[in-house]
């Protein structure tokens, strides 16, 4: 399984920072936002990881990242000139895949919950694809699930425009080795890209398009714009301050894991021995 984190775009939303800096490297609390799709990978048993990314923002994620084997995983950058919709990093990662399953996360998305790198892990080893749906109140701001009376997938939507209550689609995919042959398939659509609703479409018109619900105690935050970005930051500060533990750190859950030992551990931490994300390390360590 290859873990594919997008890390591209222009974040134009949250200008004028994003002008200078990407936007899945802006902070979401105590660490930058690519940390925790990142981790959620990582919990899902997934160690080797690709970062599509633009050729300006390129070095900074090589900077903070590295090759990921401070972590014990491997982790490889692929570099996207022009945003040209989802699916086309399929096309970009082609030769890194090599017929392997993969999971597609947006770097942009904060999913917060028990046990979701299980829930990751065992969705992603179904033939075909899969994704989420997470209820929301007003599903017009997303791409959705409609289904029938038998519970079955009848239909995905892109942005209805009736809104109202429905299933959200969160930025996760799995999908099998068949997906760069549907990929190259695809024509754009109206506004010039390939779009993820109709790669979908493929496996679901071949009843091969599962689903998993986000059960209500995980938490779902898009990121796109300032409001979204510091309500995430409000529920990583919450919950790490009122139970003493981290969300989204690649650096625990490599220890966790068994990736790294303790003494690996304690060496990252002290790389940070004066930041609050640094304390909190090193409160692991002493566990």
């Amino acid at each position: 399984m290859i873990g594919i984190l997008l890390a591209g775009g222009f974040g134009t939303r949250l200008g004028p920072i994003t002008k200078v800096i990407s936007k899945q490297l802006l902070p979401i609390y105590d660490k930058p936002m690519i940390y925790y799709p990142l981790s959620l990978l990582m919990a899902a048993e997934i160690e080797e990881v690709v970062v599509i990314t633009t050729p300006r923002d390129r070095m900074a994620y090589e900077t903070l990242l590295g090759d990921g084997s401070q972590w014990g995983i491997s982790i490889q950058y692929v570099q996207q000139d022009h945003p040209n919709g989802l699916p086309e990093a399929f096309l970009l990662c082609e030769n890194i895949l090599r017929g392997k399953s993969s999971t597609l996360m947006l770097g942009d998305n904060v999913i917060y919950g028990s046990q979701m790198g299980k829930k990751l892990q065992s969705n992603g080893s179904q033939h075909g694809a899969s994704i989420y749906g997470y209820l929301v109140k007003d599903v017009s701001s997303f791409g959705t699930i409609r289904l029938n009376t038998n519970h079955e997938i009848a239909e995905l939507q892109e942005k209805p425009k009736t809104g109202g209550k429905g299933l959200a689609i969160p930025g996760i995919y799995h999908f099998d080795e068949s997906v760069i042959e549907r990929t190259k398939s695809l024509s754009k659509s109206a506004r010039g890209e390939l779009e993820i609703v109709d790669l979908l479409d493929t496996y679901l018109n071949e009843g091969n398009l599962h689903y998993s619900i986000l059960d209500r105690g995980t938490a779902w935050l898009d990121t796109g714009t300032i409001e979204d970005l510091f309500m995430a930051s409000e529920l990583v500060r919450v919950v790490q301050s009122r139970q003493g533990m981290l969300i989204g750190s690649p650096d625990e859950v490599a220890f966790r894991k068994g990736l790294i030992t303790k003494v690996e551990l304690e060496s990252l931490a002290r790389k940070y021995s004066g930041s609050l994300y640094g304390r909190a390390l090193q409160d692991i360590v002493q566990e």
